[in-house]
Parts: structure tokens; sequence; C-alpha cells
């Protein structure tokens, strides 16, 4: 038998196709590097109290061994260091390349919806004033308080139309559902959104962190976005917030890089809600056979960042601990996937929500630093709710 019939070409698939197989309890991520959908479950991986990218690289050694072809490690991370974790060997990948258009799902569910703020807003604004204490104080420079908004439907939600959703109205966005089913729940519950931040990707020896910090809601005015754009490009708050978030990223990846590139301004970018200062870091990675330089390993360093934490980071978790009255769980986590090599994309869990039977909670959050107003805070997570409220039709919940 000739080499050449021992290789068998690896399948190609359509963006569309892939998105149209998704079903609750499959992993789905894409992202303009490409999609992919894997299946089943060939290992779980449980790092402990270890690390994940070590955990990770063991279980794709193992499972390369045992004959799987394109093995990987997919899941999602919570926001806490104790937070628990849904990181899988899929037995069956899928890739294809990026979407390019998707068709509109089906026509809406026409669910009735009731909403339950949690906190209510005012108790909110409250925490934002209390934070602006600690700061006041000197014990912080930032934090990112968060407020959950939790949606009961007259029927289950179904999810991949769901997801179809969030992929159709932003395209460019790192869109994803996880199986997130834990011991106790009712029925499964899958974590789903679309983010605007990539928390890093790599490929080959190139990495690629993309933090947002520093944000504004979206008019849909051609006129009154111009005059917003302009104001956070001024804003010595939201520039203030974005340097600690890129300053802490750049030096993360600097102790793992031989070369980093770190612009000297953020550019704005826009998603269908908002407007964000982003800073885009590149870097070559000085050994990239090390597991702690894999994407997930990357993913670890970095994780939880100023954009979605605070700075100082310990005193951050502890006030986020005692002023926001609900467990973000995989909110400000991190979700994505890693190869039997190191390459792979994690994308921070923003814009996202958790999905079990007639029940969805969302999450939303602001960065607090000096200058910051509680009714501003308040407004700009009303906006960020809007990706998810959009996508289930129920906008006016905020």
């Amino acid at each position: 038998m000739s080499i050449s019939a021992l290789v068998r070409p690896r399948p190609v698939h359509q963006a569309a196709d892939l998105l149209a197989a998704y079903l609750p309890g499959s992993f789905f991520f894409s992202s303009a590097r490409g999609v992919l959908l894997a299946d089943g479950v060939h290992a779980h991986v449980r790092p402990g109290d270890g690390s994940k990218a070590l955990a990770a690289a063991e279980a794709l050694a193992a499972a390369r061994a045992a004959g799987l072809p394109d093995p990987v490690v997919a899941g999602a991370v919570g926001f806490r260091p104790d937070a628990p974790s849904s990181l899988v060997v899929p037995s069956v990948v899928r890739r294809a390349d990026a979407a390019s258009e998707v068709s509109a799902p089906g026509a809406g569910s026409g669910a009735v919806w009731t909403a339950v703020p949690r906190p209510e807003p005012a108790r909110y604004a409250d925490a934002v004033r209390r934070a602006l204490r600690l700061i006041g104080d000197g014990d912080l420079r930032k934090v990112v308080l968060a407020r959950c908004l939790e949606l009961t439907s007259d029927a289950p939600v179904w999810v991949p139309a769901l997801l179809a959703r969030l992929v159709r109205a932003d395209p460019a966005a790192y869109a994803f559902a996880v199986d997130v089913t834990a011991p106790g729940d009712p029925a499964p519950r899958a974590l789903v959104g679309a983010s605007p931040e990539l928390l890093v990707s790599r490929r080959g020896t190139t990495v690629v962190a993309n933090p947002l910090a520093g944000s504004a809601p979206r008019s849909g005015d051609e006129a009154v976005d111009r005059e917003r754009i302009a104001r956070l490009r001024a804003s010595a708050k939201d520039l203030g917030e974005h340097a600690h978030t890129a300053a802490q990223v750049a030096e993360v990846l600097g102790r793992f890089c031989v070369d980093l590139e770190v612009p000297d301004r953020p550019e704005v970018i826009g998603t269908p809600t908002m407007w964000h200062l982003s800073t885009r870091i590149t870097g070559r990675l000085a050994d990239p056979g090390d597991p702690a330089c894999s994407a997930l390993g990357l993913a670890e360093a970095l994780h939880p960042t100023p954009a979605v934490c605070g700075v100082p980071q310990a005193g951050a978790l502890a006030a986020i601990a005692a002023l926001e009255p609900e467990d973000r769980g995989y909110y400000a986590g991190m979700v994505g996937w890693t190869g039997l090599h190191g390459d792979g994309e994690w994308a921070v869990t923003i814009r996202s929500a958790e999905v079990c039977a007639r029940t969805v909670r969302l999450f939303a959050g602001a960065g607090i630093v000096e200058g910051s107003d509680p009714a501003a805070e308040l407004a700009e997570t009303a906006a960020k709710f809007g990706t998810l409220l959009r996508a289930l039709e129920v906008e006016e919940a905020a």
C-alpha cells in the first residue's frame, strides 16, 4: 500500500453547515480564524488544583496515542480562581473557514418573558459608590462590577436558534456554545454568547491578544456615534481604564515572548451594541513547545485581566466578592480551544448567558475607576445586555 493511500484528506465543511449542525451538548466556537464544532467526549480534563495547560497537554497526548486524528481540548473556565471549569477532549472535531454569511434563523418563538434584576439597579449604583470609596481610599485603582439579569420564559429556550441569531448579528464576534451542565442542574445547561474580546490566540510561534476596556453605547445614529467615538478617544477616564488592562496583558505576554508589539494608543472598535477602546498586542514565543506557551497556558496566565477584574487583582477580587450579590459563574471567564501542538483561541466570556430549560442568566459589567459615575455605569451595563436581549427578542427587559 502506498503512503498516499494512508493519508486521508481533511474533510471540508461550510461554516453555515456547522452552525446548523450544532445541537445542545456540542461545542461550537467561531471567529475570523474559522469555525470549530466538536461532539462527544473522549476524555474529561480535570486539572484539580494544578495547571489546566499541563492537564490539557497530557490529555491531548493520550488522545493522540489512542488514535484521535485531530485532538483538541475545548470548553470554558469560570471567572474566579476556584470557579468550575468544563474542559473536554471531544470525540469528533469538524472545522470550516470563517463564516461569510449566515442565513437568518426561523421566526421568533413568541415567548413571554419575566425579568428579575440581581441586584436592583439602585443597589448596583450603590455598589459603584462603595467601589469609588475604596478607590478614593487608595485600596484599588480599578474594579469591574457586574450585575445579573435573570430571565424566565414560558417555554424552554432553544439554544441552537439563539446561537444562530448571535452569529448572524455579529459574524466578527467570538461566538460560542458550551455544555456546562453541573450536578444538581434540573436540565442541561449551556453557556452561549458572542464575545467581542480575544483573550489570546496562538498560531505557530505567533500570539495575539486584544484587550478591550473603556466603552460607550452605540446609538445607531451615524452623527451621534461619530461624537461618541471622538469622546471615547479623548476620555481621560476611559483611556486610563484601558491603559491598566493593556499594560498588564503586555507584561504577562512579555514573560513568554522574545518580541512583543504594543501600539502606543488604542483604537476604537464597534459591535452592534457598543464601542470599545481596543489594543491589539502581538508577540513571538520564546519556547513554543512548553505547555505554558500553549494557547490555554497563555490564557491561564492572563486570566482574569483588568478588563473583567481590576487593579490590583487580589484587591479587586475581594471587592467583587463583597459587592456583587450574584456569583458570576462562567461570566468573565474564558472560552475556547487548544490543539495538540499548542495552537488555539480563547475569548473572554462576556456578552454571554447561561441557559437552563426556561431560565436565562445574563451578566454585564463596567469598569469602575476614579471619575466613574454610578448612573453612567448602570447605563453601560444595560447597553451591554443588549447583545443577548436582541438575540432572545426581549430587548425591553433591560
